[in-house]
């Protein structure tokens, strides 16, 4: 009689745990768009989610440890005047996020430490270039202020956040809706997968699809790719029969997967959120109740089911902590922010260990705020890991470092390789004295008003103290 031999993992036992109710954030209008983004992001000082607001588009941004219920005046983010579709914080920054939108334009957001006492409304930049909406945003991993956004227009454009232009447009490339894209670990190349039911590998900066696969998942639904850590691609899809598929892919062989497994016959999109320190990828599919989490290895069947949390209620979307946010003394390997209609609930997923000391074999050194390359360094061809930081002590947050953007004179600017189309400009040198006058006023005037913002929230939290005291 042969007896099954369990593979061994450390990874075997993981098991996912909602908070306690009031860890919570309760009372949020989650947006109901008709859009397979994630609605959520998250770094280590804050969460924003995307919610219902009239005349425009907005999110809500929580410090972290504002748990509970929401008043429902809180401030919000709002400069859109269309749905906002997706939001992404910036991996070297966690005061600023970008934003993107019905109304076809990008935003880049400053978030103050304190809670600001209006919505804010100005962006740092607005970044223009899009023909109709942006549903994609993700930021460069490895470089300053590299921004891509992904529209309805079928264009993939790169920006450079500080100076506000465009560096590369990719268009020709993709002959229809844009599923979504993804960075590989030094961000030299891109996934994306299209409405044409083609998975592509991108050289932005080349502008060449440097490999290609049509069909990879059969069915006719959305298809999501994303890059692991060793340069393979993971895939979700659909089979000819509706069925939900993962696909795991080597560029070097892109024709036959790796592995193709079939997992329900659910018609939610599966968005695939990949650990690279653990090799683990998480699968929450919108309108599940459910995260299904498999461990990929060099081993056959290469992805190897590890297990299920379940819950009552569907999600409506989605936020993953990075790594850096995580709490390394519980052993905490990852944390999903999960969306209700009203509320935000945080899953949190363990390694169950007897020892309180740093466990080295769960948290090797990971991705930290800094980046490797500035814009111009990328742009010009180089290309650099993630600078990685030891968790063994705990992340502790870098202070606020303001996004300061420099706009070029759009004149003596070429157009981005790729644009075709021509811009016209007023001339910018028009009575510069005047210009740089109302400029100057308008700067005055904007650092008193944070000033008085700032004061405010410092009274606010004095009153909270004395009614605290008085309880």
């Amino acid at each position: 009689m042969s007896r099954r031999v369990v593979r061994q993992s450390k990874f075997r036992h993981v098991f996912g745990q909602p908070v306690k109710a009031d860890q919570m954030y309760e009372d949020i209008r989650v947006s109901k768009v008709t859009c397979d983004s994630s609605f959520c992001a998250v770094n280590p000082k804050f969460v924003a989610i995307i919610v219902e607001s009239g005349g425009g588009g907005a999110f809500i941004v929580l410090p972290l440890a504002k748990t509970g219920r929401v008043d429902k005046n809180h401030p919000l983010v709002t400069g859109h005047t269309a749905p906002v579709l997706d939001i992404d914080w910036c991996p070297h920054n966690d005061h600023v996020i970008a934003s993107a939108s019905e109304d076809t334009t990008v935003m880049v957001w400053q978030i103050p430490d304190y809670v600001p006492v209006r919505n804010i409304t100005e962006p740092v930049v607005t970044l223009e270039g899009h023909s109709k909406r942006v549903g994609i945003i993700t930021w460069h991993p490895t470089a300053r202020n590299v921004l891509l956004s992904a529209g309805c227009d079928n264009l993939v454009i790169l920006w450079n956040v500080g100076t506000g232009e465009m560096l590369l447009v990719l268009e020709d490339m993709h002959t229809d809706l844009i599923y979504n894209v993804g960075w590989n670990r030094n961000g030299s190349l891109l996934v994306t997968t299209c409405k044409d039911k083609r998975v592509r590998v991108i050289d932005p900066r080349k502008q060449q699809v440097v490999a290609e696969k049509a069909k990879p998942h059969d069915g006719a639904r959305p298809v999501r790719a994303i890059f692991l850590a060793d340069g393979k691609i993971f895939t979700t899809g659909f089979s000819r029969m509706s069925e939900r598929q993962l696909g795991l892919w080597d560029l070097n062989n892109f024709e036959e997967p790796i592995a193709l497994q079939e997992m329900d016959t659910s018609n939610g999109v599966l968005l695939p959120f990949y650990d690279p320190d653990s090799s683990i990828v998480y699968l929450c599919g919108k309108g599940d109740s459910s995260i299904r989490y498999f461990e990929i290895t060099d081993e056959a069947p290469y992805v190897h089911y590890l297990n299920t949390y379940t819950s009552k209620e569907p999600q409506r979307g989605m936020g993953w902590m990075p790594k850096r946010g995580l709490d390394v003394s519980k052993c905490e390997i990852a944390r999903f922010f999960k969306l209700h209609e009203r509320k935000c609930e945080p899953i949190v997923m363990t390694v169950p260990r007897k020892s309180d000391l740093f466990q080295d074999d769960l948290y090797p050194d990971t991705p930290g705020p800094e980046p490797a390359l500035e814009a111009d360094e990328w742009l010009s061809g180089k290309d650099a890991e993630p600078i990685l930081i030891s968790l063994r002590d705990g992340y502790v947050p870098i202070k606020n470092r303001e996004l300061k953007v420099v706009k070029k004179n759009i004149l003596d600017t070429s157009p981005p390789p790729g644009r075709r189309h021509s811009h016209s400009t007023c001339d910018p040198d028009f009575s510069r004295p005047a210009l740089e006058e109302v400029l100057e006023e308008i700067r005055a005037l904007k650092e008193m008003v944070q000033a008085q913002e700032k004061r405010i929230s410092d009274l606010e939290d004095k009153l909270c103290q004395f009614t605290n005291g008085t309880d």
